[in-house]
C-alpha cells in the first residue's frame, strides 16, 4: 500500500538549500583554512545615577594586557585571550573556549568623569566604574515667585 504525500514546493526548496550548504562547507572547510580573527568581547552595561559600571569576563588573561580607553565618551576594551598550548602526548579532542584578541568599543550615553574611572581585575572579572562628569548629572532647579521661594527640593 503507497502513502500519498501532499507536494510542497516550500519543502523541497528547504530541502534542497540544505543539501547544497552542507556541500559546500564539507566542500571548502578542508580547502580554505579557517583564519582567527579579532572577536567581540561581551560585556553588561549597567547604568545608576552616579555612572556606569561595565563588567567582561577575561580568563586566562593577565593584567598588564588589559588595555582601556576612553576618549570622547567611547570606551574602549582591549585584550588578548591566550591560547591553551598541548603538552607533550596530549591532544585536543574539543576546543570550544576562545582565544586571540578580543576588543569592544561602546559610546556611553552621558560624559563621563574619566580622571575617576576605576578598573579591577580579579579572577578573570574585569569591573569598570565610570562616575558622571558633574556637567551631565542632573540638577534641581527652583522656583522663585515675587522674592519667595515656592518649591525647594534636595535632591
Amino acid at each position: 500500500m503507497s502513502t500519498i504525500i501532499r507536494w510542497n514546493p516550500l519543502r523541497e526548496m528547504a530541502e534542497m538549500q540544505t543539501a547544497m550548504n552542507r556541500l559546500f562547507d564539507d566542500t571548502w572547510r578542508s580547502v580554505w583554512p579557517v583564519v582567527e580573527t579579532s572577536s567581540t568581547l561581551p560585556l553588561d552595561v549597567y547604568e545608576t545615577d552616579a555612572g556606569y559600571s561595565v563588567i567582561a569576563t577575561l580568563p586566562g588573561v593577565e593584567q598588564d594586557q588589559i588595555h582601556i580607553t576612553l576618549n570622547q565618551n567611547i570606551l574602549t576594551l582591549d585584550a588578548e585571550v591566550p591560547q591553551h598550548t598541548l603538552q607533550e602526548g596530549q591532544h585536543a579532542l574539543i576546543v570550544e573556549r576562545p582565544y586571540g584578541k578580543v576588543t569592544r568599543s561602546i559610546t556611553l550615553p552621558r560624559p563621563v568623569h574619566a580622571d575617576q574611572v576605576e578598573a579591577v581585575y580579579e579572577n578573570g572579572l574585569l569591573t569598570l566604574t565610570l562616575p558622571l562628569s558633574p556637567e551631565s548629572q542632573p540638577k534641581r532647579i527652583t522656583v522663585n515667585s515675587n522674592g519667595h521661594l515656592l518649591q525647594q527640593s534636595n535632591k
